[in-house]
């Protein structure tokens, strides 16, 4: 997959998959298999603190020749910023438009910007179009789980 492919998915899956969660079961959505597994909002949560995070990531990498961020404690942010008890429609809003947006940003890096190295917490040194291409797969993943627990 391409960088301009990634964002002309990310856009189909961002409008296809807010529809797909806005007529979910708000009550389903909050339910946990178990103590130790995020919820449906909760992973919703960790996708929104993944696109936020990911934002900052391909506007900052565009600047520079190199890029080194940290990364962060997912299960922090998840708890900390209180998805579990946060209004679903909201949840589905916020993750809908963050991606909608970053799918813009996606579509206006410069190919020449693709190959810029970005180092990520201790992680090994991957190129801008890698992370985003990357992104992608992350948020797929993560929509297979939710769809399973709705």
């Amino acid at each position: 997959m391409t960088v301009p492919e990634t964002s002309a998915e990310l856009r189909k899956v961002a409008g296809s998959f807010s529809q797909e969660l806005l007529a979910a079961d708000p009550r389903a959505a909050a339910r946990r298999v178990d103590a130790k597994t995020w919820s449906p909002k909760e992973v919703l949560g960790h996708l929104i603190d993944s696109a936020a995070n990911n934002h900052q990531r391909f506007v900052r990498a565009q600047q520079a020749d190199a890029l080194m961020l940290p990364g962060y404690e997912q299960n922090h942010w998840v708890e900390s910023q209180g998805y579990q008890d946060a209004d679903w429609p909201h949840l589905v809003a916020l993750w809908t438009h963050l991606n909608l947006h970053l799918a813009d940003v996606i579509s206006r890096i410069p190919p020449a910007k693709y190959a810029v190295q970005c180092v990520i917490g201790d992680s090994e040194p991957l190129t801008l179009e890698v992370l985003v291409i990357d992104y992608l797969q992350h948020l797929k993943h993560h929509i297979a789980q939710i769809r399973e627990r709705l």
